[in-house]
């Protein structure tokens, strides 16, 4: 299909990591008040098959607190595996309280991971309640090959069971379905393309330094988004996946001035962990 560009799309990254504790309810919350169009997130499962919002697959030493309150020790964050965990368990520690040093604005507040089920209902909610324009949900599963059956599902599992969220509570095009699992895409390509997945955008998540062409081959059709680490785009590049006919959105943009110029080089939107930076793109 032809490239069509359409409205410029701003993704608050894991809700708005620099301003509130990533991938929880009140990031979401303050992206929407912030004016992205789209919540980018993360998802995992739990150990009851549960679909968590995270990013990383295990309780993580850089920002979470144990049931008692004390900060978790790295030596063991590998242990406290989500894939392990029931959710009754995952809910039990707090991801939002304690200081993120890279991210100073930060807010800190006791929060937990959520289910995506519960993000939907939450944010449709609020969506009706402040009469918000539609926005989307850019969802990443979370997968590497050398963790199937380890610390996620294998991506027959995974996707099903993100699908069977999605499908019940959102309109398919107001879905993006992301990973660096190319794995991943082709399963939720071939579903779709099998009539058995209603249509949601595909986007293909790069940081490696192969040319688009070569990520193209692997992955075996076109997706709908191209989303490569920013510094891996300059301007020829941004063209040549317009001419494929992808959007390009990359990610994680923080500086307004390297925003300004990626918008000016022609990107369709970019992930970013302050969308109160970019309003005035």
């Amino acid at each position: 299909m032809p490239y069509q560009s359409e409205p410029f799309d701003l993704q608050g990254h894991r809700g708005c990591r620099g301003l509130m504790p990533e991938n929880s309810i009140p990031a979401f919350l303050k992206a929407l008040d912030s004016g992205v169009t789209t919540l980018e997130l993360d998802v995992v499962v739990s150990k009851d098959r549960q679909v968590v919002v995270s990013h990383d697959p295990y309780i993580s030493a850089v920002f979470c607190l144990t049931p008692d309150g004390q900060p978790v020790d790295k030596k063991i964050q590998a242990q406290l595996n989500l894939y392990r965990m029931t959710y009754e368990q995952i809910r039990q520690y707090d991801c939002g309280s304690r200081n993120h040093a890279a991210y100073p604005e930060q807010q800190k507040l006791k929060t937990v991971k959520p289910l995506l089920r519960e993000v939907i209902t939450q944010m449709e909610a609020y969506r009706v309640e402040k009469n918000l324009p539609a926005f989307s949900y850019n969802i990443e599963i979370k997968s590497e090959p050398d963790q199937y059956g380890i610390s996620q599902p294998e991506p027959a599992e995974f996707s099903e069971l993100v699908y069977r969220v999605v499908s019940e509570q959102l309109p398919p095009e107001r879905v993006i379905m992301q990973s660096f699992d190319f794995n991943v895409l082709k399963y939720w390509k071939e579903r779709i393309d099998q009539g058995h997945y209603r249509k949601v955008r595909l986007s293909a998540l790069v940081l490696d330094l192969k040319s688009v062409d070569s990520h193209l081959k692997r992955l075996g059709f076109t997706p709908d988004i191209y989303s490569p680490y920013h510094r891996l785009l300059g301007k020829g590049t941004i063209r040549h996946l317009h001419e494929k006919g992808m959007k390009v959105i990359p990610w994680t943009v923080n500086d307004p001035g390297r925003m300004k110029r990626l918008r000016d080089w022609g990107v369709d939107g970019l992930i970013t962990d302050y969308p109160d930076r970019a309003k005035y793109l």
